[in-house]
Parts: C-alpha cells; structure tokens; sequence
C-alpha cells in the first residue's frame, strides 16, 4: 500500500481536503498500513519511532468515525505528555479542518483545571490527555467515559517508563469492554506486550521497521537564510555554480507552483512537479528534464520519486525536510552512477536545530556554506564563458571571426585618440563585460542573518542570573546534599549531566524527568537528583546509561527549547 495516495484509503472528501492544506500528498508507511484497520474497528499494536506520522494514523480515521451531532465523549487519547497531548491537539484540528461539529480538547497538568472543565461542559467529541489529568477528571466526574467508543494510547512505553502502569489500568478498566484501543509504542518491551495480552482483542500487529539510512557520493551544505531571502539566495547559487540541471524541493504543492512561477520570472528554465498534476503533464515534465528542455525541476517529495535522472549537477533543499529520510531521498537524487554531486538546506532560525538531527541521524557530514557574493557571481560566469572558449578553439575554424575582430580593432583605434592602441585582450575584456558586466547591478541585497545557536547563546547571556536554586525534585536527603555540590560530585554509580536550560526557560523538574526518560530512552525511576538553577539543570542518571541518554537526548527539544546535554564534570567552571 505503500507509495499510493491518501485518496485510495476510505478517507472522506473533508479529511482529503484538510490533508491537502497540510502539503500532505501520501500516507507514511504506518499510515498505509494501520488506518484500513483502525476504520473497520479492530484493536491494533502499531510500532513505528517517532516523527513517522503516527498522530495522523489515529487520527484520520477518528476524525471520520465521529458522530458530529452526538453530545458525549466518543474517543479519548492518552499521551504521556503535555507537550504532546498539545501537539496531538493540534494536529486534530488541522485534520478536522473541513469537518464541522467536532470538537476536540488537550487537558492537562499545569492548566488550570477550571478552564479544562468549561472547555469540557462545550461537549468535546474527543480528548485528548495525560493519565493523570484524565484520571483527575475522572474522579471529579466531570470526564465520564461509559459512552466511549474508541481509545488511543500514544507513546505506550514511554508512559510506562514513566511510571504511569497504574493509572492506565485504572482507566481500561472503567471503560466499557466493546471499547475499540489502539496502541503505538516504539518499543515492544515485556510490559507493552502484557498491557496488549491484558486488554486488546485479537490486534492487529503492524511493525514498521526502521530503515538503514545511506548518504551517497554527495557534498552537503546548510546556509542559514531569512524567510524573505531564500528566492535570491537560490538564484546566487545557481548563477554561481553555472548550474545547468538541478532539483530544488519544497515541502507543499503551492509552494512548488509559486517557486516555479518566481524562478521563470527571473529568466530561468524551471518546471513544476508535484501530486496535484494530471499524469500526462507530470510525464510532459519529465519529457522536457531529460531532455534538458529545462534546467530546474522543482518537485515535492512525492513526485521526486519517480524521477529517474543520473546527471543532476545539485539538489537544493528549498524547504528543510520534514525528517530523515526525506533528506536522504532528496539529495540521492544527485551523485549518482559513481559521480559526485551537491545539496544544499536552507534554514530559517530554529531549523538549524533540526537539520542537525538530522545530521546525527543520517551520519552526514554537513558544512555551513557561504552565500555567493555578486562579485563571486560575476567571476564564475567570466570562468565559464572563458572555459567554453578554450574548447572552442582547438576544434572550429575561426578564420572569418578573427578577421571580423581585426577590422573591429582597426576602426577602434583609427577614431582614438593619437596616445591610445587597443588590442585583442583590450577588445575580447570589452566583449566579456558586455556580456557579463550587468550582473553585480541585478542582484538583490541579502540581509545578513545571525546564526541561530549565537543568537540563542546571546539571548541566554543577556538574562539577570541567580545562583539559588529554584527546583529541586524531592529525593533522600543525602541526594538534596549532592545536588547543592553543583557538579562536583554524585551518588556512587551515577552520573550527573549538565543541561542548558533552567528556571528562566520554565523548566520544572517533571519535565526533566520526562525529557531524559523519553528522549534518552531510559525509564524515568532510575533519573537521580535534579536540581534547577536559573540558566541551567544538573540531573543524575545511572553512569551505565549516562553515554546513551547523552547520544539520544542532545539537541533534542522540550517543548519548543532546544537542549545541549554533556557530563558536567566537562563543564569548566562550575564548580566555582
């Protein structure tokens, strides 16, 4: 099922059209292959990693199986996370854009409960929540689930890990027994496959495995651009490079179409290509790329995939790709058959972050790049015209050219005056010039743009700081004396870590706990000490998994906030 549109699967007209808004033109493997399933009702164990789609895989076939005019709750969703109960949220209302009458709400600790139960007496469709809020709720009566017709539990083992078994026995077991549940973890340990013993009928187990992935002969560069530059950032580099063939790929159609339009403004031979296209002009297109009737073809990266082209010069990623392995498709478009080829990312602010996932991800190598300069521009283009030229003259006859410049040069020099004598370099430098010497007067001005990971460090810099700790997760006393030593030691057979975030970012200890547990991939009981200073968090793990949690975690957000992560006895200074 893999690689046919999302209009093959039983989804309504509505969903299709909010799809479509969100720039998505296929289902993701998980999606493909779960959503059938979860439309006929079944119970299924879906096992994906995070960042494959797994929020839409749920969340489609919810969207269309809910009764708009019903009053009472009809699927709830637990997460192990407020962040994600949020994101999931979020996601829902994209996905039920078009379909009016559902209504969808997050609840969740840190919010004031009385606004959880407005939001709640508006009679929600589906919620969306953590287990201990849900179980809040519950108890207050004012979540009542003995309607339910549906129940997701998203990032199962994390929710375990974190120590919420009980909670989520509690709820399955006052939910009504017909309940459809979905389970998605991205690790099948011993208790996810008790917890699916215990309460799921005859599932369905769709595994999707995690792929290999390879960077081919390929140089990889990232230029950090504004938003409003990146157009006139893209034409310096093909202008620069004298590129002839490339792929550029943006994340939605109307982009492609928009960025199409734009570059055949500028002069350039560009063509579209995305999934909205009719298949005989996607095959039109492709006629003219290979045949280089045109030199760009920009491309989403679903109609990239049957692009089938050995001597792409550079792939330009116009727009960061959503995650790994797009990226590695993308730029396995070029350097191919032995040959070596080029990328280029642009990255607006933040994405820098996220590119070096990315990085880590894929075990590339990608350099920063500097943007070409009009003068740059100017010298590669004379390089080029130069270049062509030499070939030139070992294999034409030139005679009549070389008579037409020697008569040229006679007049020249018969109307100058007497102290002036041109000759053949002073009159092919006049012909490069007019041929060449308008380009430093066309380009744009590029606004410079101040690296992101500086920015963030100045911004830190400039914030009052305090040396009082202002959270400490509650632990032995022995513990509480470790962590007001700030680094300098920890509990035998532990580790203590530095992070960069602290009280001035809104960080909280449960955060932390859940930050290391999940991204670091351990279960959050063996976390140690925390304690929280203004511009930074010093936490214990056990050192068996510290290198682990150190590998996972590093660069990984909390919300929003991207966190560095390292031993903190690497940290000089902290011990003053």
């Amino acid at each position: 099922m893999d690689n046919l549109p999302f209009s093959s699967l039983p989804i309504s007209s509505e969903v299709l059209r909010a799809l479509g808004d969100m720039g998505f033109e296929e289902p993701t493997p998980i999606q493909a292959q779960t959503i059938p399933y979860i439309i006929e009702g079944r119970d299924l164990l879906g096992q994906a990693q995070t960042g494959t789609g797994k929020t839409c895989a749920f969340g489609i076939p919810i969207i269309d199986a809910t009764d708009k005019t019903a009053r009472h709750i009809q699927t709830l969703i637990l997460s192990p996370t407020r962040e994600l109960a949020i994101q999931i949220a979020e996601e829902l209302h994209e996905v039920s854009k078009y379909s009016e009458g559902i209504r969808v709400v997050a609840i969740y600790g840190g919010q004031p409960i009385d606004r959880q139960i407005l939001a709640l007496k508006k009679r929600p469709q589906i919620i969306v929540g953590t287990p201990g809020r849900v179980m809040d709720h519950m108890r207050r009566k004012t979540i009542r689930l003995d309607e339910l017709d549906r129940m997701i539990l998203d990032e199962a083992d994390e929710m375990l890990n974190m120590g919420f078994q009980e909670d989520i026995d509690t709820i399955l077991e006052s939910i009504p027994a017909n309940v459809q549940k979905v389970f998605f973890s991205a690790t099948m340990p011993k208790p996810i496959m008790e917890l699916t013993d215990k309460y799921l009928r005859d599932p369905i187990h769709v595994r999707i495995q995690a792929k290999e992935l390879t960077i081919p002969l390929v140089e990889q560069f990232y230029i950090e651009v504004r938003e409003a530059s990146k157009l006139e950032v893209l034409s310096r580099l093909i202008d620069a490079g004298n590129v002839s063939r490339a792929l550029i790929f943006c994340n939605t159609k109307k982009r492609v179409d928009d960025l199409a339009e734009r570059l055949n403004t500028r002069g350039y031979s560009a063509q579209a290509l995305h999934g909205d296209m009719k298949q005989s002009s996607r095959d039109r297109v492709m006629k003219l790329f290979r045949s280089r009737s045109c030199d760009l073809l920009v491309a989403t990266d679903v109609a990239a995939r049957g692009i089938d082209v050995d001597d792409i010069e550079v792939v330009f990623n116009y727009d960061l790709p959503s995650d790994d392995e797009y990226y590695v498709h993308r730029i396995g478009r070029t350097g191919r058959a032995g040959k070596t080829g080029k990328a280029y990312t642009f990255v607006v602010g933040r994405e820098v972050m996220d590119l070096k996932n990315i990085q880590r991800a894929v075990k590339a190598n990608i350099r920063a790049a500097a943007i070409p300069s009009a003068s740059h521009i100017e010298e590669s283009r004379v390089s080029m015209i130069l270049e062509e030229s030499g070939k030139i003259l070992g294999n034409k006859d030139l005679s009549t050219y070389v008579s037409m410049i020697e008569e040229a040069l006679d007049r020249v020099n018969e109307t100058a005056d007497g102290e002036t004598f041109y000759t053949a370099a002073d009159l092919a430098a006049a012909l490069l010039f007019r041929a060449n010497g308008h380009v430093a007067a066309e380009r744009e001005k590029v606004e410079a743009v101040v690296p992101y990971e500086e920015y963030a460090v100045a911004k830190r810099n400039t914030r009052p700081t305090r040396e009082k700790p202002t959270g400490v997760r509650e632990r032995p006393a022995r513990d509480k004396e470790a962590a007001r030593k700030r680094g300098k030691s920890a509990e035998p057979g532990m580790q203590r870590l530095f992070l960069n975030v602290g009280a001035n970012d809104r960080i909280r200890p449960a955060q932390i706990v859940q930050f290391l547990a999940q991204k670091g991939e351990i279960p959050g009981k063996i976390i140690g000490a925390i304690t929280i200073f203004d511009e930074y968090t010093f936490a214990d793990v056990p050192e068996s998994v510290s290198e682990q949690v150190i590998k996972k975690a590093h660069m990984r957000k909390i919300g929003s906030t991207v966190v560095r992560i390292e031993r903190a006895s690497e940290k000089r200074g902290d011990e003053n």
